[in-house]
């Protein structure tokens, strides 16, 4: 505007440089002065000044002019969040079952050890190999062990041909004394040696069975049928008494086993049916109950171990496989049935705990609006937090798209882009197939009963 308003000063007047300056300085300011105030060489400057001074209006219109070209601000780019709407269900712990991930394991399991010391010098399965009952798998030297057994083979014959002389002996004064021909000390003598070498024969087969027994110990073999696990000892170690040379897996029962939070112990019960599946195993489920609670939460995790058994052998099932169960809804028994079924009918939400922010100090969760996509932060309760989530009992609708990410990078009246998480949806087809295969299950024992 200001090199407009000098090159109608300089067209209308012929004013000098240093006039023109001085007037736009005079602009600059908006200050309305006496014209005499200020030498102007030219008479026409000075008019011109006096009609521009005193009539702002015309200035006003042409900054107004200049305004009109400028160009409107962009409007905000649309934020992408990840969201889904989300859906009630029965209260938590009601009708509700229980998932979490598994490993599959022998239902009994040992470790194979030596009796006695001493060095190994045979070993004859391998780590993955089946044995049967009473079948030879590791041998020590058994030097040592056989000397001490041909010792105390000889100290039991010594004592049986010592126990057969007293023996004679005894019956020779007793007959003797019948007759009156030997004194009565002389009787005693021979009572005494006789049971001094029974005593020392029956020491002496003691030892002989220990001495024996010592050499079979040299000798490992497999209690039970089964599979070889793992090996901890090399051919040639000196290993010790107790040490573990192999892990034997018993055949029969597989179990599997998790390890449940404390928050969900009161939805697991000894009998409870759970369906396992194994992502090795595409396609197939196997029925399985839960056999045993641990009583006591692991020290460092502090979880407590689940064990479960499938209820028919599974081929294709090896040791150490993982995969899910999913544990049927524990049974509700006695007086508490009315009070859960009361608490059933309150609709709840299941939403990760990644979704949940705050309002002031109480729980909150972004929910987009449907009219134009926009955020809002909406007060909840939580009914129960666990570690993979939150149950919220009042605050949400059925449907309302709520921001399951992010929730700390957003704000009030965004507008925002809805996508949907990568593994959207994995866990209601499998609920579907749960209830599917309920379903099944309850056709067929009705077919059965007819």
């Amino acid at each position: 505007m200001s090199n407009l308003f000098t090159a109608v000063l300089r067209a209308a007047t012929g004013a000098t440089t240093w006039d023109l300056a001085m007037a736009n300085r005079l602009k600059e300011l908006k200050v309305t002065v006496p014209i005499q105030m200020f030498h102007f060489p030219s008479r026409r400057l000075r008019a011109s000044l006096r009609v521009l001074v005193t009539i702002p209006p015309a200035l006003v219109m042409v900054s107004a002019l200049v305004g009109c070209h400028r160009q409107a601000p962009a409007a905000a780019p649309t934020s992408v969040v990840v969201a889904l709407p989300v859906h009630s269900h029965a209260a938590a712990g009601v009708g509700e079952g229980v998932r979490y991930p598994i490993e599959a394991a022998a239902r009994y399991s040992t470790a194979m050890s030596f009796r006695v010391a001493g060095k190994l010098i045979e070993r004859d399965v391998r780590l993955g190999d089946s044995v049967h009952k009473g079948q030879i798998i590791a041998r020590l030297d058994p030097i040592d062990a056989e000397k001490q057994a041909g010792s105390a083979r000889a100290a039991l014959d010594a004592a049986e041909h010592r126990l057969a002389f007293a023996k004679q002996q005894l019956d020779r004064d007793q007959a003797q004394s019948a007759q009156n021909l030997i004194a009565a000390n002389q009787l005693e003598q021979s009572q005494d040696a006789y049971a001094a070498a029974l005593a020392g024969r029956d020491e002496s087969a003691a030892q002989w069975v220990v001495a024996r027994n010592t050499l079979q110990y040299n000798t490992m073999a497999a209690d039970h049928d089964g599979v070889i696990t793992s090996e901890n000892a090399d051919t040639g170690q000196v290993v010790s008494a107790g040490q573990t040379v192999y892990g034997l897996a018993w055949t029969g029962d597989t179990d599997v086993a998790l390890d449940a939070a404390a928050s969900d112990l009161g939805r697991i019960a000894i009998g409870q049916g759970a369906s396992v599946t194994f992502p090795a195993l595409p396609g197939r489920r196997f029925e399985a109950r839960v056999r045993e609670v641990s009583p006591a939460a692991d020290p460092q995790s502090r979880t407590y171990r689940v064990k479960l058994t499938l209820e028919e052998p599974a081929a294709g099932v090896h040791f150490g496989m993982t995969g899910d169960a999913m544990l049927d809804a524990a049974p509700v028994v006695g007086g508490a049935k009315a009070g859960m079924s009361a608490a059933a009918d309150v609709p709840t939400f299941r939403v990760p705990a990644t979704a949940i922010f705050h309002h002031g100090k109480e729980p909150a969760v972004w929910v987009i609006r449907a009219n134009d996509s926009t955020l809002e932060l909406r007060p909840v309760a939580v009914s129960s937090y666990s570690e993979r989530g939150a149950i919220v009992s009042a605050g949400l609708k059925d449907g309302d798209a709520v921001v399951l990410a992010g929730v700390h990078t957003v704000y009030a009246g965004e507008r925002v882009k809805q996508v949907k998480p990568l593994f959207a949806g994995e866990e209601d087809v499998d609920a579907a197939r749960q209830t599917a295969a309920n379903s099944a299950d309850g056709t067929a024992g009705a077919a059965a009963a007819q």
